[in-house]
C-alpha cells in the first residue's frame, strides 16, 4: 500500500506541472519589415520571446539599429521609422480560418513578403516588469545604442505610455501626415524619426487596425521617404482570448453563429490530446500498480520438500 500511495503522490504532482505549462499563456505576433534596409528576407524568429528581447532582436535581426542608432548608411534621406501597438490579433489567428480582421492579417504577410528586409516573431509574451510595452521597447532601443542614440525626435500618437517629456505628442491618427509632411519640409535630410502609435479603441472608430496600417503606409510611400515598420500585437491585453465569448454574451442570441458548430480549434486539439495522453497513462499505471500489488500478495513457498521413499 505505500508504493501505491507513493505512485498515486507522483501521478498528482506530474498533473499539477503539466496543469502549470503555458497552454493557456497568450501569444502575441510582431512583424517588422523595411524597403529600403538591406538585411535578413522573409526571417522567422521561432523564440518565446519578452518586449525587451524583442527589441533587441529587432535592432539585430531586424536591422534598426541602422536606422535609431547614429549611422552613415541612412544618411542623406528622410528616414521614419514606425512602431505600431496593436491590439486586435493573436499568434494563433494568423493562421485560423476563423480570422478576425482577415485584412489586417493580409496586410501584414503583403507587407512581409513584399519587403527587401523582412522578420517575423510569432511568439511574444508580456513581460514580467509593469510597464507599457511602448516604454520598454523605447527603452531597451535607448540602452542597446547606449550614447550613439541617433533618433531626431519620438512622436507619440494616441494612448501611449513612455517615460519622459521631451516627446511630440499627436492626439489622432488623420494628424500624422501632416506631422510627417511637416518634419520633411523643416528638416534636412539624414535624420530619423520615431513614430509610435498606440490607437485606442475610440481612436479607431469607425476605422480597424487594418484600415490605419494601410492608409499610413500609403502615405509613406506618397511621400518618397525611406521607413522601416514594426507591428506588434500588445501581448498584455487580457481580453483577446475572450472576444469570442464576449461577442456572443454582446448579442444575446447565436447570431450569425450556426448552431450546429461543434469545431475544435488547435488549442483545443492540443488540450484534448494532453488529456487524453494522461488519462491513458493514468489507465496504465493503476494497472501495473494493481499487479505488483497482486504478485506481493501470492505466498509462494520458497523451498519444496521432497516426499520420503518408503
Amino acid at each position: 500500500m505505500k508504493m501505491a500511495t507513493s505512485s498515486l503522490a507522483i501521478v498528482a504532482s506530474l498533473l499539477l506541472v503539466v496543469a502549470q505549462l503555458p497552454l493557456g499563456l497568450t501569444f502575441s505576433p510582431a512583424f517588422l519589415w523595411s524597403s529600403h534596409l538591406n538585411g535578413n528576407k522573409e526571417m522567422v524568429d521561432y523564440r518565446i520571446l519578452a518586449p525587451r528581447d524583442l527589441a533587441k532582436s529587432a535592432m539585430t535581426e531586424g536591422g534598426w539599429s541602422k536606422y535609431l542608432c547614429s549611422s552613415d548608411e541612412v544618411q542623406g534621406s528622410n528616414n521614419f521609422a514606425f512602431l505600431f501597438i496593436g491590439s486586435e490579433l493573436q499568434s494563433l489567428e494568423v493562421s485560423s480560418p476563423a480570422k478576425t480582421d482577415p485584412a489586417l492579417i493580409d496586410l501584414l504577410k503583403d507587407s512581409f513578403s513584399n519587403s527587401n528586409s523582412s522578420v517575423a516573431f510569432p511568439y511574444v509574451v508580456a513581460g514580467e516588469e509593469k510597464v507599457s510595452i511602448e516604454n520598454s521597447l523605447i527603452s531597451e532601443f535607448a540602452e542597446t545604442c547606449q550614447h550613439t542614440f541617433g533618433v531626431g525626435r519620438i512622436a507619440l500618437v494616441g494612448s501611449c505610455s513612455v517615460d519622459g517629456e521631451k516627446f511630440d505628442k499627436i492626439n489622432n491618427v488623420g494628424s500624422v501626415h501632416d506631422y510627417l509632411n511637416s518634419r520633411i519640409e523643416k528638416f534636412p535630410d539624414g535624420h530619423t524619426d520615431l513614430i509610435v502609435m498606440c490607437p485606442g479603441d475610440s481612436m479607431f472608430l469607425p476605422d480597424s487596425e487594418s484600415s490605419v496600417l494601410s492608409q499610413l503606409l500609403n502615405a509613406v510611400n506618397e511621400m518618397g521617404a525611406k521607413y522601416s515598420f514594426l507591428y506588434i500585437s500588445d501581448p498584455s491585453v487580457e481580453y483577446l482570448s475572450h472576444r469570442g465569448v464576449e461577442r456572443f454574451l454582446a448579442e444575446g442570441t447565436l447570431g450569425n453563429v450556426s448552431s450546429n458548430s461543434t469545431g475544435c480549434d488547435e488549442v483545443c486539439e492540443i488540450k484534448s490530446s494532453l488529456l487524453e495522453g494522461l488519462l491513458v497513462g493514468f489507465v496504465l499505471l493503476i494497472i501495473l500498480i494493481s499487479g505488483l500489488c497482486c504478485m506481493m500478495g501470492i505466498d509462494t513457498p520458497t523451498r519444496f520438500e521432497t516426499p520420503e521413499a518408503s
